[in-house]
């Protein structure tokens, strides 16, 4: 509270010191807003997992009856534990916080033996589904799932080493990025397909999914440049993707690749990829026919988890508060926002949107916010292609990813891995990956001065 009061004591001064002043004031005001009326001022370790600051009286009551459903742990049917069996029988995780941790982003492994927890591996072959969608592997499914229940052989393990790859910014000094490889191992039901795709994916942070739910479609679309008209070397695309609740097409909004239409679907797919929970929206186990066990096993209910429950956990994650920008006024942070805009990183990531009207998310509706995303597919170049299409996306398609809470990973999370996959290892080898549609931004990056760079990634380390 301390830091704001000192910025709106600061726009009052300012009033009296020229009109430029007072207006750079106030923006330092605003912009320190990201998440509009629901931002909270929190840099502790739970400072993603707040509710928004409008959410008011029996509404938190509801919040936090859906943040004891995510953290909860699931167990294998039948169970004594009512309205919490159905795990697996194949799976990632046994509750949603195992990989969102304090609402948090996840982390690669470091070596090549640990775990993969908060990074999951999607996994398809050429083709589409009935719905335009990716075909699964035939013996594996959509997802590689490394754990079984009891009786219930775990897919397989994935992998992953790191390799240097070097290079300098052109006023000489150098600096060195980590190439990730992965390979499969112990698969439990013969070799991958040979012409596999896999797509190495880690949990996002959770915060402010419900603010850009709250777009309107046609904010969103209104920035599609599929064919570059303004000349800028951007081209955002919109991933029109099924939706199970509608039976229809309609336009992705969540996901690496903007796969999922909704919070809802997104929900409940993770809820069946990650967990094996089913639930009425995706009511089939992913048991492909080569895993007899994993077909003979008990279920947890029809569905595992029901809707009342999966709604809490949707409400809970709507209302997760984006916290406040931190040093929104500093000198350097602001250099550092000017050099982020001179350098077109905003062709893609779009400071400020306007929500719609959100039914039944009073809290989230017409607000003002600073989320640095267009949602929109971008090609990101080769260097960072998966090479895997996921309806409208291709192989070398990425979906911008929001950049508020980026700055608090090491505070919340203990680390500060960036990108689809979390091979970079700060947000300075984050904008170094970037390529296609991005290069001429990095490029700019790659030219400036010392100081230059350590002032953007100040400003990108403040949201």
């Amino acid at each position: 509270m301390a830091s704001r009061l000192w910025y709106l004591l600061a726009l009052s001064g300012a009033a009296g010191c020229g009109s430029s002043e007072a207006k750079v004031a106030e923006e330092s005001v605003l912009t320190q807003q990201l998440g509009g009326e629901t931002s909270v001022e929190d840099t502790s370790r739970d400072a993603f997992s707040q509710p928004a600051s409008n959410l008011l009286g029996d509404r938190r009551d509801a919040f936090f009856y859906g943040n004891a459903i995510f953290n909860r742990n699931w167990v294998t049917a039948p169970s004594s534990t009512s309205g919490m069996d159905g795990l697996g029988p194949t799976f990632n995780a046994v509750s949603c916080s195992a990989c969102h941790f304090k609402d948090g982003r996840g982390a690669p492994p470091l070596s090549a033996h640990e775990p993969f927890l908060g990074l999951l591996v999607r996994l398809s072959v050429p083709g589409t589904d009935e719905h335009g969608g990716p075909k699964g592997e035939p013996r594996y499914g959509g997802q590689l799932n490394p754990s079984g229940i009891l009786g219930v052989p775990g897919e397989g393990e994935a992998l992953v080493r790191y390799t240097e790859v070097k290079g300098r910014f052109e006023d000489g000094s150098s600096y060195t990025l980590v190439r990730p490889e992965y390979q499969f191992d112990k698969l439990a039901f013969g070799a991958l397909a040979s012409e596999v795709r896999f797509s190495p994916r880690v949990a996002p942070q959770m915060v402010g999914l419900g603010l850009l739910e709250a777009l309107d479609e046609a904010t969103i679309r209104n920035k599609v440049d599929e064919d570059d008209d303004d000349g800028d070397g951007i081209s955002g695309r919109a991933n029109s993707v099924w939706d199970p609740r509608s039976k229809r097409m309609r336009l992705g909004r969540f996901g690496w690749k903007a796969n999922q239409p909704g919070l809802g679907q997104q929900t409940a797919g993770a809820f069946l990829g990650d967990m094996g929970i089913t639930s009425s929206l995706f009511p089939e186990q992913n048991c492909p026919d080569a895993q007899v066990e994993c077909q003979a096993q008990r279920s947890g209910g029809e569905p595992e988890i029901d809707d009342k429950k999966l709604d809490a956990v949707v409400y809970y994650s709507h209302l997760l508060a984006v916290p406040t920008q931190r040093d929104a006024g500093h000198p350097v942070v602001r250099e550092g926002q000017t050099l982020f805009d001179e350098a077109g990183c905003t062709g893609c990531h779009l400071r400020t949107l306007r929500t719609g009207v959100l039914e039944g998310y009073p809290e989230l509706s017409q607000q003002t916010i600073h989320p640095y995303t267009d949602l929109l597919l971008h090609d990101m170049g080769e260097q960072l292609a998966d090479g895997r299409a996921d309806f409208e996306a291709d192989g070398n398609e990425w979906r911008t990813p929001p950049l508020w809470g980026i700055g608090l990973f090491a505070t919340v999370n203990a680390h500060t891995r960036y990108l689809h996959d979390g091979r970079a290892r700060n947000l300075e080898e984050a904008v170094l990956w970037h390529g296609g549609e991005a290069k001429a931004a990095r490029d700019r990056y790659l030219a400036m001065e010392r100081d230059e760079r350590a002032a953007l990634l100040r400003f990108l380390g403040s949201l």
